[in-house]
């Protein structure tokens, strides 16, 4: 089968899709605390309210910020991305997911679209491990010929295992298992069309329980082999 070509379009669309689902949640939450404070009747939820708007607020702001970063252009200048702005990023992401965060990464700029990479591969990471545990993120290699590694594990008190998720292996190469990308896939499916674009190959899987996702330049992989 052939790489899916998306139509601008189209993936802009979805991509918008993607970042409405994310947000309408945290934001619907907010206006269900804000109706309770404004009703004199319901006086002794505001304290549950006040709560509830606080947490919907952080929700709303680290999904904004990661997608400002990972989908959009960015208010950063220029072509290069500092990797303590990624970092940044991924540190408010990380306050609402269920996994912790180990950060191995040098300070480097990146070219934006390396920077975008680097984040959805995250994201995708982090998607490994929904009910928590462990991630990873790694930059290795010299300038120009920097290789992305992200590694997850659950928390085994959880009794979640680690896992691949859904679909994400065809997606990322561009050729889903359906034979069509939604919105619903369309994260994964953005993250293989920036590694194309930055002439990186992505390898993803499972091995010993332990959830791994890299991307090594393309000409480091043809020597490899």
């Amino acid at each position: 089968m052939d790489i899916i070509e998306l139509k601008a379009t189209d993936l802009a669309a979805m991509l918008c899709s993607r970042v409405c689902h994310d947000l309408i949640n945290p934001i619907g939450a907010i206006g269900n605390g804000l109706e309770v404070l404004a009703d004199p009747n319901q006086a002794e939820m505001a304290e549950g309210a006040r709560d509830l708007i606080a947490s919907a607020a952080k929700q709303s702001r680290a999904k904004l910020e990661f997608a400002r970063l990972a989908y959009g252009a960015s208010s950063t200048s220029g072509t290069d991305i500092d990797t303590r702005e990624c970092e940044r990023v991924a540190r408010i992401l990380f306050e609402i997911e269920k996994a912790d965060l180990e950060w191995n990464v040098p300070l480097i700029l990146l070219p934006k679209h390396k920077a975008k990479l680097f984040m959805n591969m995250l994201l995708i990471a982090a998607m490994s491990v929904p009910r928590g545990g462990q991630v990873t993120a790694a930059i290795l290699g010299d300038a120009g010929n920097e290789r992305f590694e992200f590694t997850s594990k659950s928390d085994p008190e959880k009794r979640q295992k680690t896992l691949v998720p859904a679909g994400c292996a065809g997606l990322l190469s561009g050729i889903p298992e359906e034979g069509f990308v939604d919105a619903r896939g369309i994260q994964p499916f953005y993250t293989g069309i920036l590694a194309r674009m930055t002439d990186m190959d992505i390898n993803i899987g499972l091995e010993n329980e332990m959830f791994f996702l890299n991307a090594t330049p393309r000409s480091q992989q043809q020597a490899a082999e």
